[in-house]
């Protein structure tokens, strides 16, 4: 009796210590083998609302309750150009002008702001061209990661967006070029960035893509609120990615991130007020209009 007594007693023991050691103790983890959220995936299964707004244009919108770890209101504008559509860059060389505004004015069908510019001035801080005619030279000490590559369309009306040349952007041949960055994607690959706070924080952002059957995206992902948080760099490449782009770049974003819709009025959520509304526009120094 006195054996099988002593016997539970060590066995209970040993089955204590090893249900501890176990309890405290961290299990080996490939932690190589955490899957990628499929970003593609999810995109093609929102229910996008969708409106043609004119022949070649669709503007497709929804607020993704959890993509990238977080709420994000996307704005899309699909453009087929063989429809015979006009792409415009209105700008000012000094004092500001309202996206909005401008597309009123020029009637167009939609609208997006374009790159960077001096705040207290207005004017493009990166290089712009226009007709030919060089508006704006990139300014002394602009971060070179914001204007490494462009948006451009030659005399015939083909569009591209490209790395900065190495002689520098006096090379290119295309009479229409808007500056701006970080490029996002080229030749169907996305881009490795610099780990830098621009990069690496949520913001809003404006972006811009070329698909393999020459479609223009324009892009467009609140940010600064609880319903919308805002892309990193990397995560819009992956977005433009997923979107079937084969380039893409960045334009300015933040407060400037603005979309407009003929009959509809600015539609994304612009957080130059701090407010989640359609009225917090800022006035930029240039932008895409298209009619």
């Amino acid at each position: 009796m006195k054996k099988n007594f002593l016997f539970s007693v060590i066995f209970l023991l040993f089955f204590a210590a090893c249900s501890k050691k176990e309890e405290g103790t961290q299990l080996p983890y490939d932690y190589s083998n955490v899957v990628k959220p499929n970003v593609k995936e999810i995109i093609e299964n929102a229910s996008w609302q969708q409106k043609e707004v004119a022949a070649g244009i669709t503007w497709k919108y929804f607020q993704f309750p959890a993509i990238f770890e977080s709420k994000q209101y996307i704005n899309i504008i699909e453009i087929d150009f063989s429809k015979g559509l006009k792409l415009d860059i209105p700008y000012v060389k000094t004092g500001f002008l309202k996206t909005s505004e401008v597309a009123i004015a020029q009637q167009a069908f939609v609208a997006f702001n374009g790159s960077y510019f001096n705040t207290t001035t207005g004017g493009s801080t990166v290089f712009f061209k226009k007709e030919g005619q060089v508006i704006n030279n990139t300014v002394n000490g602009f971060n070179s990661y914001r204007e490494n590559g462009a948006f451009v369309q030659s005399s015939s009306g083909a569009m591209a967006i490209v790395a900065k040349p190495t002689a520098g952007w006096s090379a290119l041949t295309e009479p229409l070029a808007l500056a701006g960055g970080p490029l996002l994607m080229a030749e169907g690959k996305v881009l490795k960035q610099l780990d830098v706070d621009f990069n690496t924080t949520r913001h809003p952002r404006t972006a811009l893509g070329i698909t393999a059957k020459n479609t223009l995206i324009a892009v467009t992902v609140d940010g600064r609120s609880s319903q919308s948080q805002g892309l990193t760099i990397a995560q819009l490449s992956d977005l433009m990615e997923a979107l079937g782009c084969i380039s893409a770049i960045n334009f300015d974003g933040g407060g400037s991130t603005t979309a407009w819709v003929q009959g509809e009025g600015v539609v994304n959520f612009p957080s130059d007020n701090g407010k989640f509304d359609h009225e917090g526009e800022r006035a930029v120094a240039t932008v895409f209009t298209v009619k």
